[in-house]
């Protein structure tokens, strides 16, 4: 045998070698709105969406905030893939119960309202976060303590985690991240929304539940980042590209002059429903 077709048969053992459906899985992958894919990365976005957390028009001055909401688990079924990568099991999903973002509002003139979140980069469970969040909200009395709020918003920046081959994983040998490395895959959610909403007071004006409806634009962009025991590594791209409609409801109570804490419900229903808790501080200025 001459020496190319050595190589050439070296070549394909070494590709014959690699985990199944990983020799093919370089590039950018594109699944169906209806694919298992595009089902997680819509229900990682439901918690990530830069909801109002408060009545329209609550913003008495400028205030710090905290917001902790829960993240809803993505069953096995749905977490194993169906078009990118097909044949492997369960994507490691469930890493955190819930998420918490520091929120800073400034109230601005003419009704408007402006408000920023960020989830600073600390590393948590595998998990480490670096999301800003930007909202614009324009808010209108109705009538003596009823007021509606239109609010634009976005969350954009990127999330790394162990998603695609764990430290389980690699230690499984019908796992095709076996003896690979622990893989730092990233999620960009970017979420573009338009809510309107409407809030009353109660309780002297202590307490001020709300109701709304949104509608978000959702391009979620997943890149793969794992090296198998061969030293190849897979840089796979999974995009979609969804439209989603939110329904949302709570009520926020004054403790003082300056503190304030809100719960809401924020729903999706093809996706999944979070719950949010944000305190806020009046910084009196």
């Amino acid at each position: 045998m001459t020496p190319g077709r050595l190589r050439l048969v070296a070549l394909g053992v070494a590709l014959c070698a690699l985990p199944r459906g990983l020799a093919a899985q370089y590039g950018a992958c594109r699944p169906g709105a209806g694919s298992n894919e595009a089902k997680t990365l819509a229900l990682f976005s439901v918690p990530l969406a830069f909801s109002q957390g408060g009545s329209p028009g609550g913003l008495a001055g400028v205030t710090l905030g905290l917001e902790a909401a829960s993240v809803p688990p993505v069953d096995p079924a749905t977490a194993t893939p169906t078009i990118c990568r097909p044949g492997k099991g369960p994507e490691n999903t469930d890493l955190l119960p819930g998420l918490a973002r520091l929120r800073v509002g400034l109230p601005l003139s003419h009704g408007l309202a402006l408000e920023a979140s960020w989830i600073p980069p600390a590393r948590v469970n595998g998990v480490k976060a670096n999301l800003a969040g930007l909202a614009l909200e324009e808010h209108l009395g109705l009538a003596p303590g009823v007021t509606a709020g239109i609010r634009a918003h976005a969350t954009l920046g990127s999330i790394h985690a162990p998603v695609t081959c764990d430290g389980d994983a690699l230690g499984d040998p019908s796992s095709e991240c076996f003896h690979g490395t622990r893989s730092d895959d990233r999620f960009s959610p970017n979420i573009f929304g338009l809510d309107a909403s409407v809030g009353w007071t109660m309780a002297g004006g202590r307490l001020t539940p709300y109701v709304g409806t949104g509608y978000s634009r959702l391009e979620p962009r997943f890149q793969v980042n794992f090296t198998n025991q061969l030293g190849s590594t897979d840089t796979t791209e999974v995009a979609v590209d969804l439209n989603r409609v939110a329904l949302f409801g709570g009520a926020g109570w004054q403790l003082s002059s300056l503190l304030s804490v809100s719960g809401e419900i924020y729903a999706v229903p093809a996706d999944a429903v979070t719950g949010r808790v944000v305190v806020r501080q009046a910084l009196g200025i």
